[in-house]
């Protein structure tokens, strides 16, 4: 028997696709539904190592967890890791397969994973009583359309309802809803049951009218108006046109526990991966946290994190020429609190040999690290524990860099004592470990040696768990679907499939 299903389309990306299908899922499983999330191809740089060792979107990680299921391969087959603007390492069913120009990818090679995509969605839909999909973009990208597997391509093969979300704070979304229906074929509306109006502000009577409107002109209903709510934006997709300045999270966390706070400055490197490492930090009450692309934004930093990224030499040439790389080592030299994180703790290190993902060759690196890089082809993909700081510590790796440490201390260690990752100098740190900082104790063991060498009188909050935090992110999107959607219908999208008779909207695309 087949589960039931509904794809989560959107005007635009950032509509609040990955948000919305997080908060369906939350709102069913709250339900007693057996539910799982999909994504048929993913674009992003921010990603995630399943417990088989396989990587995905970590939004579909996220999802997975509303679903309070273990996130797999299967809900996200297809992921996009963009090396530039010109290509992208291709992820098949969480293993790197090579890489491809965008050209290459939609002439011919993502119309061929149509097949495993659809094979992937048919055993989940197998196994859950409903399977929740996202889509990318838009569905109305007409260029396109001929080899799209993630949105109506999926939704006319595997026969699921389309609900568009539109993201009305942008403005225009009434023409973004009408324009997305009249620019599909006549077989891809069929399957276009209504619309979702997503961060709404003000009040809702005044909206109404238009989406009467709007229903008379598409003959499609609107399943529900969800207000703004900060602190959402949960595990983003895009690490390409991550803001500098709006990439944390806004959170509603109490006031400072000591007298000051600590200020940690991310360095905004290029290609950034995984930035939501620095989240746990934005959770702490007290820490503030903000990207950087400036020199002079490093002077009143307590701590400076050098994230993870999939251009580690570009991402070093780049602090170069931004006079960053002259602060960090002036830093460093100072005893001042640095963090490098994945591409960033190899950018610390002394050189770089890189015939994998720059090809560049050997390259030096900023030297206040006793380490070398070595670029293998073979990606590591692990979740490994440890502990640091006297903490026990978990995470995950994502990598083609393999560091060999000559000096300086362990930083995290088994319980043996024996080095497992990363080395320390000072009051500089480095680590191979995605989401170690998630660890609520080593977080905090880690907050106190940074006050202490800032001289700041900051105190960890005693009680802050981040995966508490977490839930209740999700429990809120839950109770935003709950609470403003008409549920009882987006059920029977989910179990009958899109309403029958949905009008034509002229001009509509060749099908």
């Amino acid at each position: 028997m087949t589960g039931g299903g509904l794809l989560v389309a959107g005007t635009t990306s950032d509509a609040g696709k990955s948000v919305v299908t997080a908060g369906i899922c939350r709102w069913l499983v709250r339900q007693g539904v057996k539910v799982a999330p999909f994504k048929a191809q993913n674009m992003s740089l921010n990603s995630f190592v399943t417990r088989e060792g396989a990587e995905i979107g970590r939004a579909q990680a996220m999802q997975a967890q509303a679903c309070r299921v273990e996130p797999t391969a299967l809900m996200n087959p297809v992921l996009l890791k963009p090396g530039g603007e010109q290509s992208s390492q291709v992820v098949l069913l969480g293993k790197p397969v090579g890489e491809l120009s965008a050209r290459g990818y939609h002439g011919g090679r993502q119309q061929q994973l149509l097949g495993t995509v659809l094979e992937c969605l048919a055993e989940l839909r197998g196994t859950y009583d409903a399977v929740i999909c996202e889509g990318a973009g838009s569905p109305a990208e007409i260029n396109l359309r001929r080899t799209d597997i993630v949105n109506m391509g999926i939704a006319r093969n595997a026969g699921l309802p389309v609900l568009v979300v539109g993201d009305i704070d942008r403005g225009g979304v009434f023409a973004s809803f009408f324009g997305t229906v009249a620019l599909l074929s006549r077989e891809d509306q069929a399957l276009i049951a209504g619309f979702l109006v997503n961060k709404f502000r003000g009040d809702v009577s005044l909206l109404e009218p238009g989406l009467d409107m709007l229903h008379d002109l598409t003959g499609r209903r609107t399943y529900g108006v969800l207000p703004f709510r900060h602190g959402l934006g949960i595990d983003e997709e895009d690490g390409l046109r991550i803001s500098l300045r709006g990439a944390v999270r806004e959170s509603e966390v109490s006031s400072p526990v000591g007298e000051d706070v600590l200020r940690v400055a991310v360095c905004a490197v290029p290609l950034m991966s995984n930035f939501t490492d620095v989240d746990a930090l934005a959770a702490e009450p007290g820490v503030v946290v903000r990207f950087v692309d400036r020199p002079e934004e490093l002077a009143d930093a307590d701590l400076v994190v050098v994230p993870g990224t999939r251009g580690t030499v570009r991402a070093l040439e780049w602090l170069r020429e931004r006079g960053l790389a002259r602060a960090l080592v002036r830093r460093a030299a100072e005893g001042r609190p640095i963090l490098g994180i994945c591409g960033g703790f190899q950018l610390l290190g002394e050189h770089i040999e890189d015939d994998v993902e720059s090809r560049r060759g050997q390259v030096e690196g900023l030297g206040v690290l006793p380490v070398r890089v070595r670029f293998a082809r073979e990606k590591t993909l692990t979740r490994p524990v440890g502990e640091a700081l006297g903490e026990p510590v978990e995470g995950y790796e994502i990598h083609h860099g393999v560091a060999e440490v000559t000096g300086g201390d362990a930083f995290i260690s088994d319980d043996n004592g024996h080095s497992l990752d990363g080395c320390r100098v000072g009051r500089t740190w480095g680590t191979h470990w995605h989401g170690s900082l998630e660890s609520d104790g080593f977080r905090r063991a880690f907050l106190r040696e940074v006050a202490a060498a800032a001289g700041r009188r900051f105190v960890p909050a005693p009680d802050t768990s981040f995966a508490a935090l977490r839930e209740e992110q999700l429990d809120r999107l839950g109770d935003l679907i709950e609470q403003h959607a008409d549920t009882d219908a987006l059920w029977r999208l989910i179990e009958s499939g899109a309403p029958q008779g949905l009008p034509f909207i002229p001009p509509g695309a060749p099908a």
